[in-house]
């Protein structure tokens, strides 16, 4: 019986100490509560002091978020539904556990933001026509916030720009008179 508690024992302690790190993860390990740069590790077996080292695995992959249709206004106060996708990754594991918790909330709370400031500095006619450069200003701004939080906006995509409904049906009454219908 003593030696099926110290089986038991031990085995618990390997089950503790044992720790599978996939690709495309790694392992940010905290000491006794304390976090370093030097202590996240990579994919592989990795072995934890058990009760004293405890770990988080972070997901290093490229992720997307899906931001849903924002109701912004324009410079010349026409109001405009934007809806985009922004492309992002983890770049230093430890900041983004340490410095933030939960980085994709804080980073759609920060786009939908940045988003409404950006276009409130564009003229309507500009926001339709110029949706490239849009996207590269929302990608440096929202890359420059979320580099504290260890993380790195790859891409911004703006699916979809909603005009005011008086506008669109200008547009078409625009494009159906040069026609000549």
């Amino acid at each position: 019986s003593d030696l099926a508690f110290v089986v038991v024992v031990a085995l618990t302690v390997i089950y503790l100490a044992i720790r599978v790190v996939r690709q495309g993860f790694v392992m940010v390990v905290y000491r006794l509560g304390q976090a370093r740069e030097e202590w996240v590790r990579g994919p592989g077996l990795q072995f934890l002091v058990p009760v004293i080292w405890q770990a988080r695995i972070v997901d290093i992959r490229e992720q997307f978020i899906e931001v849903p249709s924002q109701t912004t206004i324009t410079k010349d106060n026409a109001p405009i539904n934007v809806d985009f996708l922004i492309y992002w990754r983890i770049s230093d594991p430890l900041k983004s556990v340490v410095n933030v918790s939960n980085f994709a909330g804080a980073l759609q709370g920060v786009a939908t933001t940045t988003l409404r400031a950006v276009i409130g500095d564009i003229m309507l006619d500009e926001v339709l026509s110029k949706r490239e450069q849009i996207n590269e200003v929302l990608r440096v701004k929202l890359d420059e916030v979320t580099e504290r939080w260890g993380g790195k906006v790859t891409t911004v995509e703006i699916r979809e720009i909603v005009p005011p409904r008086d506008v669109d049906r200008k547009s078409t009454r625009l494009n159906s008179s040069h026609l000549g219908i």
